[in-house]
């Protein structure tokens, strides 16, 4: 038998072993082509092999199957991105909206075998971390006020009082911080660029009761601050501070200087976590925006949560 008689077979046997998938499918009758040339033989010798053929081609196919890929998960991962709200990506909001660009908070380690200020196991509602480590850091791009940071970290009474303009109002307060056993004070302020002046003061009880039964109760009152923050009239319920940034476990009123007001414009609000009552005042010549005061706001009260 001559070697052109025998290609066909083997070429069939090839095609078999190397490409299974086809051996269970039933294909037509092909008319058998005539035996090829001396020239045509020739040809086909200097031709790659069959299977190395079909090995680049797969190679090929696997690479542009990848490059296919990364291409869907490159468009969809802009696309989510896209379609997110502002306030699920952090940071992208800070431009247009008025939020500033905190670091990234974290609360401090608790000492060992110490609960959480809401934790059944402490019914007292104590921060066992440090008080200093509980205060919001300041945002970028600000000027720090370093005569809040007190000696240690820890700031004096009467430094604390001097935010309240009425003379007889920080005497009745300050009796009030003794009779509720006031433990510290830790502070924290920073100036904006564009004039906002933040400040804001954690004050530490006993326990959460005196928090909640004998100081906050004669600090806060639905219409109006009990006393006069300085640099501030007449001020009113924040009815614009939005419900769904409440913090579980934390208590939180806020309240808003009503027009026509003088030079300035003065927002408070007052934050019942546990044992710590904070305080905190924004403040700006002209007008002092809602965003960036609800964000310091609900920050704080996240950290003290």
């Amino acid at each position: 038998m001559s070697e052109q008689e025998t290609a066909p077979e083997t070429a069939l046997e090839m095609t078999q072993e190397t490409a299974p998938e086809a051996a269970t499918t039933t294909l037509p009758q092909q008319p058998v082509a005539p035996a090829p040339s001396e020239a045509e033989t020739e040809t086909e010798a200097q031709a790659p092999a069959p299977g190395k053929d079909r090995r680049v081609l797969r190679a090929v196919l696997r690479w542009t199957a990848a490059v296919a890929v990364c291409a869907v998960v490159g468009t969809g991962t802009a696309y989510g991105i896209t379609r997110m709200d502002r306030t699920d990506v952090p940071g992208l909001a800070t431009a247009s909206d008025g939020r500033w660009d905190y670091p990234e908070l974290t609360r401090p380690p608790l000492p060992s075998g110490s609960p959480g200020p809401f934790a059944d196991a402490n019914p007292a509602g104590a921060h066992y971390a440090d008080l200093r480590a509980l205060l919001l850091p300041a945002p970028e791009g600000v000027k720090e006020d370093k005569a809040l940071r007190g000696s240690d970290g820890w700031l004096a009474t009467r430094d604390y009082l001097a935010e309240y303009a009425v003379k007889e109002e920080r005497d009745e307060l300050r009796q009030k911080l003794v009779d509720a056993g006031l433990r510290h004070i830790a502070a924290r302020g920073w100036t904006t660029p564009d004039g906002i002046r933040t400040r804001v003061y954690l004050l530490q009880f006993d326990t959460a009761n005196v928090v909640d039964n004998q100081f906050a109760s004669d600090n806060v009152a639905y219409g109006t601050p009990a006393y006069q923050v300085r640099g501030s009239g007449e001020a009113v319920y924040d009815e614009g501070f939005p419900e769904r940034a409440a913090v579980s476990g934390v208590e939180r009123t806020a309240y808003v200087e009503s027009k026509p007001y003088g030079a300035e414009q003065v927002r408070q609000a007052y934050v019942a976590a546990g044992d710590v009552f904070a305080v905190i005042l924004q403040s700006r010549k002209g007008t002092a925006p809602a965003v960036p005061f609800q964000q310091t706001v609900v920050l704080q009260s996240q950290l003290l949560g």
